[in-house]
């Protein structure tokens, strides 16, 4: 006759007899830093498929691979909210420059890949330099579709662009829409968000986004709010008008009961540094009354866009052609060069605030042009004897485009006391590019390469401008939440298993302005969806990359 077992001791000796659990994948023994923002513990993370399994202490259990992270610091993959990797990830799915930083989901925004009429179809083609690719989708959804079935390496996900709606029913006609084609437009937004757009965007000091005024953006946004969305906005000003420019965004989430984030928060021009002070604490005094305002940034001192931000956006009615076609005329040119020249409110005039001597020459797409790249607009001025803004105009017309430069407008204190407020996020503003290939045909800001290494080297390791835990929880969990994202930006069992393990004592951009094509270091691995895709340092060849949707989705997940 056998003992009678209590029901402790019987579930304790079920236990014993029970075999240990086995997983896909057991990253063991790093410093686990969550994402909640959460001091680091050491310990394990196990994968199964897709997802995180456990996270934590897994002693006996197993797993078909199992890699060893000690001394790194283990973490959820890193979310790019401002990403221009639309075609780069055409060229090349593997997104070498974001990967070796640890971004894991790309989210693409201020103009958006869809939807397109057959006129603008054309016009996107025309406009292709080294990039080259047919345009076989019409709506937003069907593009993100179109590009993961190419197979692409990271996660992506893309807000509906303000403008591009707009071009769909109005052109590059500075006007207001009619009822009719604002309820075309109000529609193009649905369809965006059903089809998984996180909200809409803007971007609000170029043409023809520019001829876009609040009520229009409000009425867009309102349908962008009933789905869940947000909006998000390159704001009307980032220097002369900034403070205003902050109010109207705050005008556009009032009225219509929407979420807004300001892209790549800055203050443009040495003469506007000091009105960070006045942008932050009206931004903490709105979210002290409960309405949703965040803002993203890059971690350099310039920005980079074109020569078109140097131009009056009246002068740009009506598309390149017609831009074009106005700077010929010498009265017309007499009069833009007027307007480049003086200070004012009505648009934003990034050269002036640069200077010429600011105004680093990067990407051209006509090839004769190219040996200018890395030379500021004013030492090719002074070897045409021409104006800078002369030169300009005539670069546009060579071009065949507004010119790809570099303006160096922002002060390195303010970049440090941005990157420790906590309703901040991380965006590159670039595309993500590789140091071969089609990609060294042009220059780039070194923001494509560098700036999330940067974030965690320079102004974490270094500078103390904020802690490694709340960093990670602004590249992770806080711009998920604040896309409304569920099941990724956490260590957490049942989320995807978006992960990276990095070196956090040598992580480091490396690219410059003057060499931009340099990788940073530091990451060792990265997996996405459960699969690894960067193993010590390297790119496995995996492609897993899905599209991530927007709350208002309305097909299958």
């Amino acid at each position: 006759m056998f003992p009678r077992l209590s029901a402790l001791s019987l579930l304790l000796s079920l236990a014993a007899c029970s075999p240990a659990p086995r997983y896909d994948v057991i990253i063991r023994n790093g410093t686990i830093v969550d994402g909640s923002g959460a001091s680091g513990v050491v310990g394990d993370v196990a994968i199964q498929g897709q997802r995180i399994a456990a996270v934590g202490a897994l002693g006996s259990a197993t797993a078909a691979t199992e890699v060893d992270a000690t001394g790194l610091t283990v973490a959820p993959g890193f979310i790019n909210m401002l990403s221009h990797s639309e075609t780069s990830l055409i060229a090349d799915g593997r997104s070498m420059s974001e990967l070796k930083q640890g971004v894991t989901l790309q989210v693409f925004g201020e103009g958006s890949m869809g939807p397109m009429n057959d006129e603008m179809k054309q016009q996107s083609q025309a406009r292709q330099s080294d990039i080259t690719f047919d345009i076989g989708w019409t709506t937003l959804g069907q593009y993100l579709d179109w590009l993961v079935a190419r197979g692409i390496t990271p996660n992506i996900a893309s807000f509906v662009g303000a403008a591009t709606v707009r071009v769909n029913e109005l052109g590059y006609a500075d006007r207001a829409p009619s009822p009719e084609e604002l309820d075309r437009m109000r529609a193009h937004v649905r369809t965006a968000m059903e089809e998984g757009a996180m909200g809409l965007s803007s971007a609000l000091i170029y043409a023809p986004g520019f001829y876009a005024k609040t009520d229009e953006l409000i009425e867009l946004a309102k349908v962008a709010s009933e789905y869940g969305g947000m909006y998000i906005s390159h704001m009307r000003s980032e220097g002369n008008r900034l403070v205003e420019a902050v109010d109207e965004l705050m005008t556009i989430a009032r009225e219509a009961k929407i979420r807004a984030e300001i892209y790549h928060l800055k203050a443009a021009g040495e003469s506007n540094w000091p009105k960070l002070d006045e942008v932050i604490r009206r931004v903490e005094a709105a979210r002290s009354e409960g309405l949703e305002i965040t803002a993203d940034m890059y971690t350099y001192t310039a920005g980079s866009t074109g020569l078109d931000a140097a131009m009056p956006p009246w002068v740009q009615e009506g598309g390149y052609q017609a831009w074009a076609g106005r700077l010929r005329d010498p009265a017309t040119r007499a009069r833009v060069m007027k307007e480049m020249l003086t200070p004012t409110d009505a648009w934003e005039n990034l050269m002036l605030a640069a200077t010429p001597k600011g105004t680093l020459l990067v990407g051209f797409r006509n090839e004769a042009l190219r040996g200018l790249i890395g030379r500021t607009l004013e030492e090719v001025a002074a070897e045409r004897g021409k104006s800078p803004q002369e030169t300009a105009m005539d670069l546009v017309i060579e071009d065949g485009s507004r010119v790809q430069v570099v303006y160096f407008l922002m002060s390195e204190e303010n970049t440090k006391r941005q990157v420790g407020l906590p309703w901040v996020s991380f965006g590159s503003d670039a595309g993500s590019l590789a140091t071969e290939g089609v990609f060294l045909k042009q220059s780039t800001h070194p923001r494509a390469y560098g700036n999330f290494a940067r974030l965690l080297g320079k102004y974490v390791r270094e500078d103390k401008a904020t802690t490694m835990e709340d960093a990670i929880r602004r590249l992770t969990s806080f711009p998920a939440a604040t896309l409304r994202i569920t099941d990724r930006g956490l260590l957490k069992p049942g989320h995807f298993a978006d992960v990276v393990a990095f070196d956090a004592t040598t992580i480091q951009d490396h690219a410059t302005y003057e060499r931009p094509h340099q990788y940073a270091t530091g990451m060792r691995h990265v997996w996405v969806n459960g699969t690894q895709v960067l193993k010590d340092g390297e790119h496995t060849g995996a492609k897993p990359g899905q599209v991530v949707r927007g709350p208002g989705y309305k097909g299958t997940k």
